[in-house]
């Protein structure tokens, strides 16, 4: 037999098996399991890649572009040059402070306040949200006609303007048309002086402000497809001159950034969990394959049949297959997260991009990877089938090279979650978690084993029947446990995560949060201010003391930026050097604390206790620390007002930026800044229908600056609803997935039980009897899987939470209790509904189909 066949008559034999198995319903199993690996995975992939293009696009319109460069000199050379890329739109817009005047001057309300002068097409992604005369709140289609100006919500409010009133700006006098509610950057960076004034920037040069001499800041903003984002990107970076910043979304908010941050990571582990699922399904699926085809093969070794004629045969039958059924999942994939995306749409309140074809390439080498490493082995066991075997079912085949397939594939399969994690630290927790949960599974499936042999004799009746099926296949119960707790625990953990991810966005975004801060408030105001706004019922405020200072010495060395990037235009720096350059020469904020808030967390050194240090310390935001090259023990010196200040750096902190609170990267001891002049911040959450606050404030307390950051909390919370609901969307869709994947992994060991229940219906077996045996047999492998999984899953979510998400965690037993009874019910309910054959199927047709 094998001399008349050739490599083509191999393929045409594998064709002929493949399509003879279909047929049969011989690989239903197999292809079922495939089909659904490669759909959750494709699937998953799929709508993680719209989302995230979505995403991407929604928070770009926080830009009001895709990048954008920042200088306080006009932008021109090779910066401006890379922005006349074909594939790019472009605007500029300019930014200065100045003094805001309404109405006549007879009774004019003045206003330091900030002026930006729109160019034409900005903002390139986003909009405007303007109230008109009307109070009705609209999106603007431009910016600011000639001869008008918006002006922010807030500073109408404090300069008490309505729509109409004649507004001066330097020299020009223009009509007051619209308040803007919503600016598309206002989640960039919202601590800067309010009101703020917008104006066409045709209109600029008549107000007379832009002189020698004036502190005046330029932005270029650009837009266009991703490709050439990214030529302008890595043409403008080492171009940049002193002065110049480029900027796109990751230098957005930290409550943005965390966001979307997260949100990617969470999608990572929902397509790592796919694969995890994929890989359980086909283990499973290909092991009954191979059982099904023992006879068959050991009739071709009798007739001749070579080990490579059989290994070619089984192992081209296993490729076509999984190329169907790659075909068939992606297909699938395709038109369900087509369907997926136009539900999502009217949700997110937002277009969403076609997915690109790299998800589909993943479903192709995920499946066909999958089914190399756990499909493989069993199959080509085959080979070694004795021809004996005809006459003898209990010889079985043992093959050693399947074992170094195995090792080839799970080495590969282990690269895969590597690569699809996006993370080392996340691709490490998955990859030891699923090794110690398949170890302490088979163990202690192997001890369970062991045990119901010892306690079988004292069972009686249906209970015994079951429960001594696990101890009478030890293989097939411990590969059940096994597969079982890795699918349940990579549910769980991805419920878990999920669960953490959500409450903490929820809790960051309460109502509570504060949507006003209070800066310029001086010493002598302190107690006033205090009481002003305890006496509106928001409560009593903590105000933080600031001190405006300039870095000017390390350990006795002098420190400037140079000292950090070159400072020559065109060298090439990266931009962690950029941003300690930008540290060094900036001017910042100290304050004091007295005790830490629960948003700050000492991570190394110790902070000053109740009684303040005898000489000068400072606590230093941890990253900021890092990035300056300080160290605990150093000895740091500031400039305040031509005045030297020199503490000793005691303690790091890890500070929660998304608190919407005054936090500070320097914080000194208490006492250590008395004498030195500063101003005092605080933060209140103003009500909805506290309408005067800000204008009575600021008529009570003319110096102080109030921020509103209602707009901002607007984008954030929008921003964090729509990525609440992709994570939703992409965790039940895995979870459904997920639970389709287990229920064919148990349907993989049917055919033994299936054969037996034959057996005992024609011993008289009643349908109770068999249904309360099943039962047993799968509650006892539920149990054990589940509460495996649920204890795996709760310390694995504490790594990933904790080093992954950056999420504070705390063990959830109850949830724990909770997923491994459901992992139970799970487990008994897929098991009796693929055993469910035995009671519907004659005996007669069950043994003759299973013989």
């Amino acid at each position: 037999m094998s001399r008349r066949l050739g490599a083509t008559g191999v393929v045409a034999m594998a064709w002929r098996q493949a399509r003879r198995d279909l047929r049969a319903g011989e690989v239903r199993i197999l292809l079922a399991a495939l089909v659904l690996a490669v759909l959750a995975v494709t699937a998953v992939g799929f709508v993680t890649d719209r989302a995230e293009r979505a995403l991407a696009i929604e928070a770009n319109r926080l830009l009001g572009g895709d990048a954008v460069v920042r200088s306080d000199t006009p932008i021109g050379g090779a910066v401006a040059a890379a922005a006349d890329d074909d594939g790019l739109q472009q605007t500029r817009t300019v930014e200065l402070n100045t003094m805001i005047s309404v109405g006549d001057a007879a009774d004019a309300r003045l206003q330091l306040g900030e002026l930006r002068a729109l160019g034409q097409g900005f903002p390139l992604r986003g909009s405007f949200t303007v109230a008109g005369a009307d109070g009705r709140e609209r999106v603007a289609d431009g910016v600011p006609a000639p001869g008008t100006v918006w002006l922010s919500r807030a500073g109408a409010d404090t300069l008490d303007a309505r729509i109409g009133d004649r507004v001066t700006i330097g020299d020009s006098q223009l009509r007051l048309a619209a308040l803007v509610v919503a600016e598309p950057d206002a989640a960039l960076d919202y601590f800067n002086v309010a009101p703020k004034v917008f104006l066409n920037l045709d209109d600029l040069a008549a107000t007379g402000l832009v002189q020698e001499g004036s502190r005046i800041r330029h932005r270029l903003v650009v837009a266009g497809d991703a490709a050439a984002v990214e030529r302008f990107v890595a043409t403008a970076k080492p171009a940049l001159a002193r002065g110049q910043r480029l900027e796109t979304v990751a230098d957005a908010r930290p409550e943005i950034r965390s966001a979307l941050d997260r949100a990617g990571r969470f999608l990572g582990l929902a397509a790592l969990v796919s694969v995890v699922l994929a890989a359980v399904a086909v283990a499973m699926a290909a092991r009954r394959h191979s059982e099904r085809h023992l006879s068959g093969t050991a009739v071709m070794r009798c007739l001749g049949a070579s080990q490579a004629t059989l290994a070619g045969v089984h192992i081209g039958e296993l490729v076509l297959l999984g190329l169907l059924a790659c075909t068939v999942g992606v297909a699938v994939a395709f038109a369900l997260q087509w369907g997926i995306g136009l539900w999502l749409e009217p949700m997110l309140g937002m277009s969403i991009p076609p997915a690109g074809w790299l998800p589909a390439l993943q479903g192709y080498g995920v499946g066909l990877l999958v089914l190399l490493a756990f499909g493989a082995p069993p199959v080509l066991a085959l080979r070694r089938v004795p021809a004996l075997r005809v006459l003898r079912r209990d010889l079985d085949p043992t093959e050693p090279s399947a074992l170094l397939v195995a090792l080839a594939g799970l080495a590969g399969l282990g690269a895969l979650l590597w690569w699809q994690a996006g993370s080392p630290t996340l691709a490490l927790a998955m990859l030891g978690g699923l090794l110690g949960t398949f170890a302490v599974l088979a163990v202690l499936a192997w001890g369970l084993i062991v045990l119901l042999r010892r306690l079988r004799s004292r069972l009686r009746g249906s209970l015994r029947y079951g429960l001594a099926n696990v101890s009478r296949r030890p293989a097939t119960s411990i590969a059940q446990v096994a597969s079982l707790g890795l699918g349940l625990m990579a549910l769980l953990l991805l419920t878990f995560v999920r669960t953490d991810l959500l409450d903490r966005w929820q809790l960051q975004l309460s109502a509570e949060a504060p949507n006003r801060f209070i800066i310029n408030v001086q010493d002598d105001q302190v107690d006033d201010v205090r009481a002003f706004i305890a006496a509106q019922g928001i409560g009593e405020p903590t105000l933080f003391p600031m001190v405006r200072a300039r870095l000017v010495e390390h350990n006795g060395e002098p420190v400037t930026g140079d000292d950090f990037a070159p400072a020559q235009a065109g060298e090439e720096v990266d931009e962690e050097a950029r941003r300690s350059r930008r540290r060094a020469d900036r001017e910042f904020n100290l304050s004091m604390a007295t005790a830490l808030r629960e948003d700050n967390e000492v991570v190394a050194g110790e902070f000053w206790g109740a009684t303040p240090p005898s000489t000068p310390e400072i606590s230093v935001e941890q990253g900021y620390a890092e990035s300056l090259g300080w160290k605990l023990g150093d000895d740091v010196t500031f400039d305040i007002a031509g005045q030297r200040f020199t503490a000793r750096l005691t303690s790091l902190r890890e500070v929660n930026w998304e608190s919407f609170r005054p936090n500070f990267f320097v914080v000194a001891s208490p006492g250590a800044l008395d004498g030195f002049p500063a101003s005092h911040i605080t933060a209140v959450s103003v009500p909805p229908e506290r309408t005067r606050f800000t204008a009575d404030l600021v008529g009570r307390f003319p110096n102080l600056t109030v921020i509103d950051i209602d707009a901002l909390l607007d984008q954030v919370r929008g921003t964090a609803d729509q990525v609440s609901t992709v994570v939703e969307v992409v965790f039940w869709f895995s979870l459904a997935a997920g639970l389709l994947v287990l229920m064919a992994a148990v349907s993989a060991s049917q055919d033994e039980r299936l054969l037996e229940g034959g057996v005992m219906r024609t011993l008289g077996g009643s349908r109770r009897q068999l249904r309360l045996a099943q039962a047993s047999e799968f509650a006892a492998i539920g149990l054990l899987a589940g509460l495996v999984a649920a204890i795996a899953a709760s310390v694995l979510a504490g790594v990933v939470a904790t080093r992954v998400f950056d999420l504070p965690w705390q063990a959830n037993w109850g949830m724990a209790a909770a997923g491994g009874a459901l992992g139970v019910a799970a487990a008994l309910a897929a098991g009796l509904f693929a055993t469910r054959r035995v009671l519907d199927a004659p005996p007669s047709v069950t043994l003759r189909e299973l013989a």
